[in-house]
C-alpha cells in the first residue's frame, strides 16, 4: 500500500488545529504531553483537523471508489467527475491516488462544487481545494494525497462535481474502471468552468478515491467490500441505483440514522484471495482491506460480500483454483482484521449465478457457492448475516436469480434487485 501524504493548510484550521505560542508557554509537563500526542498522531498517519467554525464534528467517508487498475495517460486536461454523497456535512475534502501510476502525477488544480446536471456546476458553490495550502500537489508513484478541508455545506444524497487539472503529460493514470456515471473532460484548466461539455469516453473514475464530509459528532461510516454487484454493474447509469446508493437513501429516510455514511469499496471483477489477472480487476480483498476499508474515516461497520469471482476464476485460471475452505479462510482473515480495530463485520451470502456462463454453471462451482453460504449462515463467525442469496434467488430454481431482479446476464441484479438488496439490511444492526 502506498504512503498517504497528508497536507494541512494552517489557515484553514480552527482553534483545535493551532499549536501556538500560548501553549508553548505552559508548564513543561503539558508541553511534553502535547509533543508526545503529536508524535503519536504522525505515527498513525494524519491528524483529523476541522476547518475554522466546524469544530466538534466527525469526518466520515461519504463516497468512495476503490482504485483497481492503471489507466490511460492524460495531457493538459481537466477531468470533471460526478459523485453522490451518502451523508452531509459542513466541510469536504478529497483523497487522490497514484497507486497504479508509473511515475509521479502532478495535480495542477482541484475544485469541488455542487453538480447541476451534465457537466455543469453551481459556480457559487465552487471551492478550490488546497494541499498543504498550495493549489496543486505532486503525488509520487504508488502514493496518495489528502486535500485540506474546504468549508462547503453538503446535503446528504446530493451530487458534487470534483474537477482535477493535469497540467502536463502524465504517465499512466490510476482508475476505478466501472464508474456507472458519466464523466467529463476538457482541454486546459477548466476546473472552475461552469460547464464542461465533452464526455469522458473511458467511463472510469480517475485518481479520485474518496470524498469525506465533516458531519455530526455521531457520524459513522459503513464500508461495503464487494465485487461488481456492489460496484453497481447492472444498474441504470447516472441514476445512483446501485444497492449501496439505495441503502444510503434508506438510511437518510430514518431521522435516527442520517449521520451514517456509506462508502462503496466494490470493484468489478475483484476477488477475495487473488490479485488481478485479466479480466479480473484490482488487488485482492485481502491485500486492499486496510486501505479500502479499515482506513476510512469514521468506519464502524464493514459488510463483506465477495467470493463468486474466486469461484469463477478457477475455471479460467486453474493455477488460481480455490476451494470453499480457502474462501472461508480468507473471510476469517478479514474478520480478524476488523475485530482488531473493534469494528462490527457482517457477511453476505453469495447470490445465484446459474445461467451466467460455463464457469458458474459448473456443478463444482455451484457446490462451492453453496458450501460458502452454508458457513456464512451457520458458523456465527460474522457479527451478522445478510442473506442476499435468499432475497434474490428464484424459489423454483434456487441457483438462478428471480427474473424480475435479473439485469439480463443472470448474475448482476437490475435496479429492482438492488432495491431488494438494500431493503435486506436490518437497521437494528446499527444499534450494536
Amino acid at each position: 500500500m502506498g504512503r498517504l501524504r497528508c497536507f494541512t493548510n494552517p489557515a484553514s484550521l480552527g482553534p483545535q488545529g493551532q499549536m501556538g505560542v500560548g501553549q508553548m508557554k505552559r508548564t513543561f509537563l503539558k508541553a511534553a504531553l502535547t509533543a508526545a500526542m503529536a508524535a503519536l498522531a504522525v505515527m498513525a498517519g494524519c491528524t483529523e483537523r476541522a476547518p475554522a467554525g466546524a469544530e466538534g464534528g466527525t469526518w466520515a467517508g461519504t463516497w468512495a471508489a476503490a482504485p483497481d487498475s492503471p489507466g490511460p495517460a492524460l495531457d493538459s486536461q481537466t477531468l470533471r467527475q460526478i459523485v453522490r454523497v451518502s451523508a452531509g456535512g459542513g466541510a469536504v475534502r478529497i483523497r487522490l491516488s497514484n497507486l497504479f501510476g508509473d511515475s509521479a502525477i502532478e495535480i495542477g488544480a482541484a475544485h469541488v462544487a455542487k453538480h447541476t446536471g451534465g457537466g455543469d456546476i453551481d459556480t457559487g458553490s465552487d471551492r478550490a481545494l488546497t494541499f498543504g495550502g498550495k493549489a496543486g500537489v505532486t503525488i509520487p508513484k504508488g502514493e496518495e494525497a489528502l486535500s485540506d478541508p474546504a468549508t462547503l455545506e453538503v446535503t446528504a444524497l446530493e451530487e458534487l462535481a470534483v474537477s482535477l487539472y493535469l497540467p502536463g503529460k502524465t504517465g499512466r493514470s490510476t482508475v476505478h474502471s466501472v464508474a456507472m456515471q458519466t464523466g467529463y473532460i476538457a482541454k486546459g484548466d477548466a476546473t472552475a468552468a461552469a460547464r464542461i461539455a465533452d464526455v469522458d469516453p473511458e467511463g472510469s473514475r480517475f485518481f479520485l478515491t474518496d470524498v469525506h464530509v465533516l458531519g455530526a459528532p455521531t457520524g459513522r461510516t459503513l464500508v461495503l467490500m464487494g465485487d461488481s454487484i456492489t460496484d453497481g454493474v447492472g444498474s441504470t447509469e447516472d441514476a445512483n441505483a446501485r444497492w449501496p446508493d439505495q441503502l444510503a437513501a434508506r438510511l437518510q429516510a430514518d431521522p435516527k440514522l442520517r449521520s451514517i455514511a456509506v462508502a462503496n469499496a466494490g470493484i468489478a471483477g475483484n476477488r477475495l484471495l487473488t490479485d488481478a489477472v485479466a479480466p479480473y480487476l484490482g488487488q485482492s480483498a485481502l491485500h486492499r482491506f486496510d486501505r479500502d476499508v479499515l482506513d476510512k474515516p469514521g468506519v464502524a461497520w464493514v459488510l463483506v460480500f465477495m467470493g463468486i469471482n474466486d469461484i469463477s476464476g478457477a475455471e479460467d485460471f486453474p493455477q488460481t483454483t480455490v476451494s470453499a475452505d480457502d474462501i472461508i479462510a480468507g473471510m476469517k482473515t478479514l474478520i480478524e482484521k476488523a475485530r482488531a480495530r473493534k469494528l462490527k463485520i457482517w457477511g453476505a451470502t453469495l447470490t445465484p449465478a446459474g445461467g451466467a456462463g460455463p464457469n458458474l454453471d459448473a456443478p463444482t462451482a455451484e457446490a462451492k457457492r453453496e458450501a460458502v453460504n452454508a458457513w456464512i449462515r451457520t458458523s456465527g463467525a460474522f457479527d451478522a448475516v445478510i442473506d442476499f442469496d435468499a432475497v434474490l434467488r428464484d424459489p423454483a430454481e434456487p441457483r438462478r436469480l428471480q427474473a424480475r431482479f435479473d439485469s439480463g446476464d443472470h448474475i448482476h441484479p437490475n435496479d429492482a434487485g438492488f432495491a431488494a438488496m438494500a431493503a435486506a439490511i436490518d437497521f437494528r444492526l446499527f444499534d450494536q
